[in-house]
C-alpha cells in the first residue's frame, strides 16, 4: 500500500488533511527476478500509472478522522483524495 498525504491550514486552530491510497503490485517473483516495479507504476497519475483505491482511502481516512477528532465527515477533492478537517492541538 502507498499513500499520499497533504496537510494545510484550514482556519485558525484547524488543519485540513487530504489523503489518497493505492495498492502497488509488489510481486515477490519480480523482486527475485531483479525486476521491481518501476517508479511510474508506484505513483498516481499524471506522473504514474497506479490507480487510486477509493475503498482503501475511505477506510484509512475514516480511521484518521476518528483518531484525530475530525470536525466533519471526509469530502472528496478533484484529484482523488479524501479530505478531513481536524482541530490543531499544540502540545
Amino acid at each position: 500500500m502507498c499513500a499520499h498525504v497533504r496537510a494545510r491550514w484550514a482556519a485558525p486552530g484547524q488543519v485540513k488533511i487530504a489523503l489518497a491510497c493505492w495498492v502497488v503490485n509488489m510481486d515477490t517473483a519480480r523482486y527475485f527476478g531483479d525486476n521491481p516495479p518501476v517508479r511510474e507504476e508506484m505513483r498516481l497519475p499524471p506522473e504514474g500509472t497506479a490507480e487510486w483505491d477509493e475503498e482503501l482511502t475511505s477506510r484509512v481516512i475514516g480511521h484518521l478522522a476518528g483518531r484525530m477528532n475530525a470536525l466533519a465527515t471526509a469530502l472528496p477533492t478533484t484529484d482523488e483524495h479524501l479530505t478531513i478537517t481536524v482541530p490543531l492541538v499544540l502540545t
